[in-house]
């Protein structure tokens, strides 16, 4: 698990792993606008957008394992989560396959 950890990019089947083993020590982040977010989410991801992640890191607890997820990832949710990590968030991680690949993964 620890390796894990460290990587910068989750498989969509080790966040949902971990969603079951340790479900208060994870966050899912969406960083999508607000119309991406409401016309379809991961369940319990919360939305803070890219553009406004700078500003609301307080709302964030640095000790969680936190997974960026955009649409398809590596875009917006990499950017997220090397953010997170510069700003000492490090355990802060982008979702492989993003929001499509949850859903595709169903």
């Amino acid at each position: 698990m620890q390796q894990q950890i460290q990587q910068m990019c989750f498989a969509i089947k080790d966040v949902k792993e971990l969603q079951l083993q340790a479900p208060g020590q994870i966050i899912i982040l969406d960083v999508r606008d607000p119309d991406e977010y409401e016309a379809s989410h991961i369940p319990f991801a919360i939305n803070i957008p890219l553009s406004e992640l700078g500003n609301r890191l307080k709302e964030l607890p640095k000790n969680n394992i936190i997974v960026t997820a955009c649409g398809k990832g590596a875009g917006r949710s990499a950017q997220a989560a090397a953010l997170l990590r510069q700003m000492g968030f490090n355990k802060a991680n982008y979702l492989c396959g993003g929001t499509f690949g949850w859903f595709e993964a169903l």
